[in-house]
């Protein structure tokens, strides 16, 4: 509400005649308009002055010319303009809903919805685009791995599809080399494929036998650690077996390998592996913890040829002690 419409409501509150829609506004207003709230004091103050002096009479004569003297006055005010009308009416209108919010929300809702329907229905009758050839930013050769991003161009067809390719490539190089066996390692990662499994943990298993950089340790880069990760972990028997082979030399030094290799006996579901690993653990089955896996393996195994194997390795380290 504008400060010249509120000093015109100033005046038609102090008479009592300000319509009750109009009055919360101007309570509003004055509340943040320093202006109009001087013009309301300046009001009362004049009021208070005017109370003191002694309310004189007039005269009919003077009421009467007074009032011919109005409506001649009024008479000769030119008739207000389409743009002022229509000014003094939305202002009304404002009003109005300012003291009716569910019938501005009412409003604000049917104008989203019109809007709305007008921008589908511009979008459906839309003249189609003619289908361009399909650009490809930096093509190579290689299958698709993954999508990563994809963006519509508003109000058309176009689409623009963001995704990372898979080249392949190959290496050649010495088993010694530093680069040959990381990609080895690489090889032996569950979500390769399984030959590729096996063709690295057997090409890591020679690489220890031979005492080529097959260092202990828990270094997660080192051959000895993969093995016994594949060892234990892997699902594909045939690559178990292999790392198993590759760590025989180690069973009688490192106590990681003679754990897990019992382990592995104790828990592997293929028998030729745990067939294997009795015979792995033939040179320290006099140690208590074998020992007991033995024992344990001896008389629970669904196996009888690893039960018998067992046991007999157990009679051997008895002969042993």
């Amino acid at each position: 509400m504008k400060c010249e419409m509120v000093q015109e409501n100033i005046i038609l509150a102090n008479y009592g005649e300000l319509p009750d829609e109009f009055t919360e506004n101007l309570e509003q207003h004055l509340a943040d308009c320093e202006d109009c709230r001087r013009e309301l004091n300046a009001m009362r103050i004049l009021e208070e002055r005017l109370a003191l002096l002694p309310v004189v009479e007039p005269s009919p004569n003077l009421l009467a010319q007074s009032r011919m003297r109005l409506d001649d006055a009024l008479d000769m005010i030119p008739p207000h303009g389409f743009f002022h009308r229509l000014r003094t009416n939305f202002f009304a209108w404002v009003g109005h809903v300012q003291s009716a919010p569910a019938l501005a929300t009412l409003l604000v809702g049917v104008g989203f919805l019109t809007g709305n329907f007008i921008n589908r229905y511009q979008v459906a009758h839309a003249p189609k685009q003619l289908q361009g050839p399909v650009r490809l930013n930096n093509p190579a050769d290689g299958s698709i791995a993954n999508v990563t991003g994809i963006v519509k161009t508003p109000n058309s067809e176009l689409v623009q599809v963001k995704y990372n390719r898979v080249v392949p490539e190959s290496v050649e190089g010495s088993l010694d080399s530093p680069a040959i066996r990381e990609l080895l390692l690489m090889g032996t990662n569950p979500a390769t494929d399984s030959g590729v499994r096996v063709n690295s943990v057997s090409l890591l298993a020679n690489e220890c036998r031979a005492g080529h950089a097959c260092v202990g340790g828990a270094d997660p880069k080192g051959i000895r650690n993969q093995l016994l990760v594949s060892m234990l972990y892997d699902e594909d028997a045939a690559v178990r077996l292999k790392a198993l082979e590759g760590l025989q030399h180690f069973v009688g030094q490192d106590p990681r390998v003679r754990d897990a290799i019992a382990e592995a006996l104790s828990r592997d579901p293929s028998a030729e592996v745990r067939k294997e690993a009795i015979a792995t653990l033939g040179p320290v089955r006099t140690d208590s913890t074998v020992r007991q896996v033995l024992r344990t393996v001896s008389t629970q195994d669904e196996n009888p040829y690893i039960r018998t194997a067992s046991f007999n390795a157990l009679q051997g380290a008895a002969d042993i002690q």
